[in-house]
């Protein structure tokens, strides 16, 4: 795609952040139909002009997402710079035939550049192998927050109880996340002991997966993200919508909001929830025997 960071707006480290969300302001936002004919240009005749306001247009997107993610220490311009790559990602690969806004799609992609970039930078934690602990990473700060128990050494039994039944993972990945998050830096050039000149970064291993493995897990992640796209394609305005809402979007939205939303029951809410999760899940089924 030629469309590149180096002909966006930067912020640098050193930069103003209130000055890069003015200039990011000045590009206008795109109406469906504008944005339509503009996905299409890009699509079928590879206009570069038209990805590239695709791209501008929704600038001030990655800079809302990229707020949401200072709590981890990490300079606000690295993640609006990795957020920015997700987003000519998903200009690259959005398909406005399938019935989406690209706001829309493209927080899928600007939220998984970000969480990437952290989990490859945070000093503390080599995260990353599950869905599981990916998702208690980035919502464990948020939980004890709100149980107001932030700035105590230690989770409460019942505490870590109601975050692993939220988060649907055991209370040992609780706890040893806790401290994991809770830990404190220690240099790698750090002795082992007084006595001798052997350091800590002597003994560690390296458990970076080789180059076949991520090619492949690269490979196979792309092929699911397309099994899914086209598995959503099959859903109606309304179960598509509910899908969105109720499991890819973080945090979801209740049952409450959506029944208020279409003016129905909460319980008709959950069945078209379930109704259309289960569509997708066949549909998925059939293209990965197919």
């Amino acid at each position: 795609m030629t469309t590149t960071p180096s002909n966006l707006p930067t912020l640098s480290p050193e930069g103003s952040l209130s000055q890069y969300l003015q200039e990011i302001r000045n590009f206008p936002m795109l109406g469906a139909k504008e944005e339509y004919m503009m996905a299409k240009a890009w699509a079928e005749h590879g206009d570069s002009d038209a990805a590239h306001k695709m791209v501008t247009s929704h600038l001030r997107l990655v800079a809302k997402i990229a707020m949401g993610y200072r709590g981890y220490g990490l300079p606000v311009a690295d993640l609006i710079s990795e957020g920015n790559v997700g987003l000519m990602q998903a200009v690259k690969k959005f398909d406005p035939d399938k019935g989406f806004r690209l706001s829309t799609y493209a927080m899928w992609w600007i939220r998984a550049a970000i969480q990437e970039y952290i989990l490859r930078s945070w000093s503390l934690v080599k995260i990353g192998t599950t869905a599981a602990q990916k998702k208690l990473f980035f919502n464990l700060r948020k939980l004890k927050n709100r149980l107001l128990a932030v700035d105590e050494q230690s989770l409460k039994p019942e505490q870590i109880t109601e975050i692993a039944n939220e988060l649907n993972v055991s209370e040992a990945d609780v706890v040893s996340m806790d401290g994991r998050l809770s830990a404190q830096d220690h240099s790698l050039n750090a002795p082992l002991r007084a006595d001798t000149e052997g350091e800590w970064q002597d003994w560690l291993v390296d458990e970076t997966p080789d180059q076949e493995t991520m090619v492949a897990d690269n490979e196979e992640l792309l092929q699911r993200r397309a099994m899914l796209e086209d598995a959503m394609g099959d859903l109606n305005d309304r179960e598509r919508h509910i899908i969105l809402e109720r499991r890819l979007k973080e945090p979801a939205t209740t049952l409450e909001e959506l029944s208020q939303h279409y003016n129905v029951s909460r319980e008709r809410v959950r069945q078209i929830e379930v109704r259309a999760f289960e569509k997708i899940k066949k549909a998925m089924h059939e293209a990965a025997s197919s």
